[in-house]
């Protein structure tokens, strides 16, 4: 627990335990509150230890998550859907036939965007289920163990190509077991009410971001210069090296937040099923955006590759490299946006105004793309228009993204609080599917065209957000 929230709180609760130990949900009824003993105390740099110890295990699980993702459409069209390798790929007839039922016949850039869409969708389903596990059977410890121990396997399987589909799925849940319970635990440092609880997450977040860089610089370059199991290898590794991490860290992180048995059948109070349905109206909007954030490992990777002047003087900027832009930006922006909103003060803007503006920027990003694909004619474009591209669509993920996960931890109801951050996630669910079916009209429209079709996306789900801000004003309340 943060230094100074628990003075003059030494009383105790209805079952005994300190109050201080149970301080976040003090508020609640007492049949309603969660079971956790006291948090250590001690801070480091304004906020408690433990936060240092989740952002490392989150580093590197981004670094094998993203350096998997780095190599996946290549790794695909350039090696894996090639006849000669693809005969040797167990289950993967099947899976394309069941793919060419649905959709009538795929090229294997289509094959690839459909294999992309469904495992970055079925990754961020996942969590639903391994939220209402932690939650309900193991806690959230355990789960993130279980989790991470599996992702470390599931990396080391795509060393073997055919065990491509079987590596995908080890991976799907390992990434549902680790993914809603590393990030409702850093809520868990904070008492309801810390005013840290909205910059801890952006710092979080930047921990992502820090693994998300490294990767395609050490995973992307080995995997396209010495092989692509290197890559894969090299992933498993720092999947391992935030397994050994997360179990050295226990002294520091906030214990496991079981709910007790009468809680389950308590009645659902009004100010609980308001929150549940405001994150509910969120989530379409919130899943349009990721089906377009979604294309920079997909359709923006092919883009990268053919359609981009990829050099500097002598030297060609590695397509993977590409995929670096996003997370340094992340860090390097952070720092300067959150500085913003302190500085507007009262006139910061909502949480759900905050979502609608990075929608609208992700638009713009897209807008960037359409310009530059309009300018270069059937030609390359200039890198930098790449770079211009990621500087807006970065701009506007640090408007929704790190906001989104803040505001499920601070509203949800305790009893279900790793199962609804397992459901917000979910909008990469549906955006992950949706991000493949948009991939296929690579292979049919126009550049201009298809970047436009994206931002046209974007500022759809931009709009539905503005228009539910007055709504949800009243049902955000933590």
């Amino acid at each position: 627990m943060p230094r100074g929230l628990a003075k003059g709180y030494t009383g105790r609760d209805a079952s005994g335990m300190p109050l201080a130990a149970v301080l976040p949900f003090a508020c609640e009824p007492a049949s309603l509150r969660m079971i956790t003993p006291a948090r250590p105390a001690s801070d480091l740099f304004g906020h408690p230890r433990g936060l240092t110890f989740l952002f490392t295990t989150e580093m590197w699980e981004r670094f094998s998550y993203y350096g998997m993702r780095a190599l996946l459409v290549l790794y695909m069209l350039k090696y894996l859907l090639l006849p000669e390798h693809a005969a040797g790929v167990a289950g993967l007839t099947g899976f394309r036939s069941a793919l060419e039922f649905v959709f009538g016949p795929l090229a294997p850039q289509q094959v690839a965007s459909q294999i992309y869409g469904i495992y970055t969708g079925l990754v961020y389903l996942a969590p639903v289920f391994g939220g209402l596990l932690a939650d309900r059977v193991l806690g959230q410890r355990r789960t993130v163990i279980l989790g991470a121990g599996l992702m470390a396997i599931g990396h080391v399987l795509m060393a073997f190509e055919h065990l491509f589909l079987l590596a995908l799925l080890v991976l799907i849940l390992g990434n549902g077991a680790f993914k809603p319970n590393i990030s409702t635990q850093v809520g868990h440092l904070y008492a309801p009410g810390d005013r840290r609880r909205d910059r801890a997450f952006s710092i979080f977040y930047v921990g992502i971001n820090l693994g998300a860089f490294m990767a395609p610089l050490v995973c992307g370059t080995l995997g396209e210069t010495y092989g692509w199991h290197y890559g894969f290898l090299t992933a498993g590794a720092g999947m391992t090296i935030g397994l050994i991490t997360y179990l050295l860290a226990a002294p520091s992180l906030p214990p496991d937040a079981f709910v007790r048995r009468e809680m389950t059948d308590a009645p659902m109070r009004r100010d609980e099923w308001l929150a549940i349905a405001a994150i509910a109206a969120l989530m379409l909007p919130v899943s349009l955006y990721w089906a377009t954030y979604e294309q920079q490992g997909n359709t923006l990777t092919l883009w990268a590759d053919q359609n981009t002047n990829r050099f500097i003087f002598n030297f060609e900027i590695p397509v993977t490299w590409f995929q670096s832009f996003n997370p340094f930006m992340i860090f390097a922006f952070t720092p300067f946006i959150v500085a913003l909103w302190r500085w507007q003060g009262a006139n910061e803007p909502s949480t759900v105004a905050k979502m609608a503006i990075g929608c609208t920027l992700n638009a713009a990003a897209y807008l960037v793309l359409a310009l530059a694909a309009w300018s270069a004619g059937g030609g390359q474009a200039s890198w930098l228009w790449l770079f211009a591209y990621f500087v807006v669509i970065t701009t506007g993920e640090l408007y929704l993204s790190p906001v989104g996960l803040s505001l499920v931890s601070k509203v949800a109801p305790a009893r279900l609080l790793s199962m609804m951050m397992g459901v917000w996630l979910s909008t990469s669910f549906l955006g992950g599917f949706l991000a493949g079916y948009l991939g296929t009209f690579w292979s049919t429209m126009t550049r201009p065209a298809f970047f436009l079709m994206l931002a046209a996306v974007s500022a759809l789900a931009a709009l539905v957000i503005a228009l539910l801000i007055r709504p949800l004003s009243g049902m955000l309340r933590e």
